[in-house]
């Protein structure tokens, strides 16, 4: 597996000489698996041209905070973005982002951010010196600059040389290098149960699998071993977990009581089928009757099994529902005995199901906190970090 496989940065590109270094930075996180989007600044666009960002990038460049049709951009940008690289970073962009600046598409994004923030200084080493007070203050912010001396544009020699790409690229690896779940053994479920009426027909949800994948994939980068039991999805898997496939809610069941032996951490994420047909039929059922009767009968409820039998397992579960959410959450956190719940309106359509954001508040016996609508690798994170905060 590609070690930014999955990841998307914000590439911010301003004016510099350096800026014709840039496609080669896009190439780079490119070839390690991640997706690359652009800001351009108007000076930025003195260097370099938006359509040779947009042929390499392969995506949209961004380059106007007013532009028609990109509404709110300074805010999805930065939700899709796992990580936000300004290189190269001018002068006036430092001091600008010291100072709190909010007058283009950048300086609002970056305003509008909560991800990490990387700088690559790249100027004279005069205007270094000028700007370092402004550089400081960014750094006591939690802004990491990747600065380097050397032979500069100019001929002078000192601070401010734009850095190595290689240099760059590992910086942006280390964000998504973690061993604060190292050692420790996780089962998610992901996805949604199919219960057979007959060879051709079945009962399932619309779960796609979307929020659980995101969960694993995060526990693999805080350094876990990850178990995923997975149903009918409609997203990729994860490369670095042991995937084992099942169909039915019994084969669910079965394969979480064979491998939930000495996990420290069960998360229940699949949309489970609460109820299965009595008597699947053998043969196609006919379309000959104006109605039909099924009968169904409950399935085993995992989760509350799993609880009952592994008190010492940290147990998630997921509560999607359409009305009374807090409630209903609650109930079910005190009556199957879980250590936290994680519960999501399902009655709107641009969350939760078939899509690739949400928004959740994770209850556990004596607190809530809401996490507001974002994309689901970042919502996974930040569940993610509660749970460690709570083992």
């Amino acid at each position: 597996m590609k070690s930014l496989t999955n990841k998307n940065i914000l590439l911010a590109v301003t004016g510099s000489i350096s800026a014709y270094k840039s496609p080669n930075i896009i190439r780079k996180l490119q070839e390690l698996g991640a997706q690359v989007k652009v800001i351009l600044t108007n000076s930025g666009s003195q260097f370099i041209t938006k359509l040779s960002l947009e042929i390499i990038s392969k995506n949209k460049v961004y380059d106007d905070l007013w532009a028609e049709n990109e509404e709110m951009a300074h805010i999805n940008l930065t939700r899709w973005a796992d990580v936000f690289l300004i290189a190269p970073a001018s002068a006036n962009t430092i001091n600008k982002l010291a100072n709190g600046h909010a007058n283009d598409l950048l300086t609002t994004t970056v305003l509008a951010s909560n991800i990490p923030l990387i700088i690559a200084p790249a100027m004279n080493q005069q205007m270094f010196k000028t700007i370092e007070n402004n550089l400081n203050q960014l750094k006591n912010k939690g802004v990491i600059s990747i600065e380097e001396f050397g032979e500069q544009a100019c001929g002078d020699i000192g601070l401010g040389r734009f850095a190595d790409t290689n240099k760059i690229i590992e910086v942006i690896i280390k964000q998504f290098q973690t061993t604060e779940l190292t050692g420790k053994k996780i089962l998610i479920t992901v996805g949604a149960t199919i219960e057979n009426i007959d060879p051709v027909r079945y009962i399932s949800n619309r779960s796609s699998g979307k929020m659980g994948v995101a969960l694993a994939n995060t526990c693999i980068e805080f350094g876990a071993e990850v178990y995923v039991i997975y149903g009918n999805i409609s997203t990729q898997l994860p490369q670095k977990s042991k995937n084992i496939k099942v169909n039915t809610a019994d084969e669910m069941f079965q394969a979480v009581m064979d491998n939930i032996k000495d996990c420290d951490i069960f998360i229940g994420c699949a949309a489970v089928a609460d109820y299965k047909v009595k008597k699947i039929s053998p043969q196609k059922i006919k379309k000959h009757a104006d109605e039909i009767n099924l009968t169904l009968i409950k399935n085993k409820d995992i989760i509350t099994e799993v609880a009952k039998n592994y008190p010492n397992i940290f147990i998630v579960g997921f509560a999607a529902e359409s009305e009374n959410l807090l409630e209903n959450a609650k109930n079910k956190l005190k009556n199957k005995q879980l250590n936290m719940i994680i519960a999501n309106q399902i009655s709107d359509k641009n969350i939760g199901f078939e899509v690739d954001e949400n928004e959740v508040t994770i209850l556990t016996k004596n607190k809530h906190f809401f996490i507001e609508k974002n994309n689901k690798k970042k919502i996974a994170k930040k569940i993610i970090k509660k749970i460690i905060n709570f083992l």
